[in-house]
């Protein structure tokens, strides 16, 4: 049987936790950080919904990568053989189980996000991977749903701040979808997987990344202009704007393996801390 660490790292916490944080954030820019006392409940089931279906989403696409995963990435639970790919099959359908009854839950547009959710990054992993870009369009929809579903769990409807925050989510998180496919070229090649960096190179991959990120960074000018947050929002957004631009342009210098290996984990870095700005700006005087 796997080891405790070999499923901890199929379902990348981090990634899990940082879901269920958008969900928060979602909800917090929806309310203006003004909870209702009977709206912890949804909120803390909404979490480990997120938390849930993110992590079977990384077991069931490790499941479907495992032989492209022994060529780029041999120390992955599955190749690596901490893992077997009938228990990360199983570990898929337990979290999935989970998250859809914790949407149940918590209301049936929940419900209904979240099966439409779970049903995108499932086609994501057993067909539309080797689509290339269409395949990292479904992975940034997954992203940005959070912040939509946040505002469901509250009871309310999608106020026009939520679509412009989910919005951003799916350009930054395309463009680190991009800029990883320069860190998977060779496993991609050999698995008929056509992204960007395959099919048109490691430079057009990088400058692809740096457009999405550019008007990612453009529309985090507009909250603040149409007076959507507060200024609590501006110093860590700012932050994450300028490191989104200059790690876009580090990896346009040298568009090479190892530089995109360290930028896919700065990307990441930057979206966590854009995250925090958004938090930050739902604290309303």
């Amino acid at each position: 049987m796997g080891s405790l660490a070999g499923f901890l790292r199929l379902m990348r916490p981090l990634n899990c936790v940082m879901m269920g944080f958008a969900v928060i954030v979602g909800a917090a820019l929806a309310s203006g950080l003004r909870f209702p006392p009977e709206a912890w409940r949804g909120l803390l089931l909404s979490f480990l919904t997120a938390f849930a279906l993110t992590g079977g989403a990384m077991a069931v696409n490790d499941y479907y990568d495992r032989e492209i995963d022994a060529v780029n990435e041999p120390q992955r639970p599955i190749p690596s053989g901490a893992v077997s790919p009938g228990e990360a099959l199983l570990l898929f359908v337990l979290l999935t189980l989970l998250g859809l009854s914790t949407a149940l839950l918590t209301s049936l547009r929940c419900l209904v996000m979240a099966a439409f959710a779970w049903s995108v990054m499932t086609l994501y992993s057993t067909r539309g991977k080797r689509t290339g870009l269409p395949g990292n369009l479904l992975v940034s929809t997954c992203v940005s749903l959070p912040f939509l579903y946040g505002a469901l769990a509250l009871g309310g409807d999608l106020p026009p701040s939520s679509l412009l925050f989910s919005s951003m989510a799916f350009l930054s998180n395309t463009a680190r979808e991009v800029a990883k496919g320069i860190v998977d070229i060779e496993g991609d090649a050999r698995g008929g997987i056509r992204t960007i960096a395959v099919a048109y190179g490691p430079r057009a991959a990088a400058l692809t990344a740096a457009t999405l990120n550019s008007v990612a960074v453009l529309l985090s000018i507009l909250p603040w202009l149409w007076h959507l947050v507060s200024p609590w929002y501006l110093p860590l957004v700012s932050t994450a704007d300028v490191g989104f631009i200059a790690s876009s342009l580090w990896l346009l210098r040298e568009p090479r393996r190892e530089r995109a290996k360290k930028i896919k984990s700065l990307f990441l870095l930057w979206m966590g801390l854009g995250l925090l700005g958004f938090l930050a700006g739902s604290i309303r005087g």
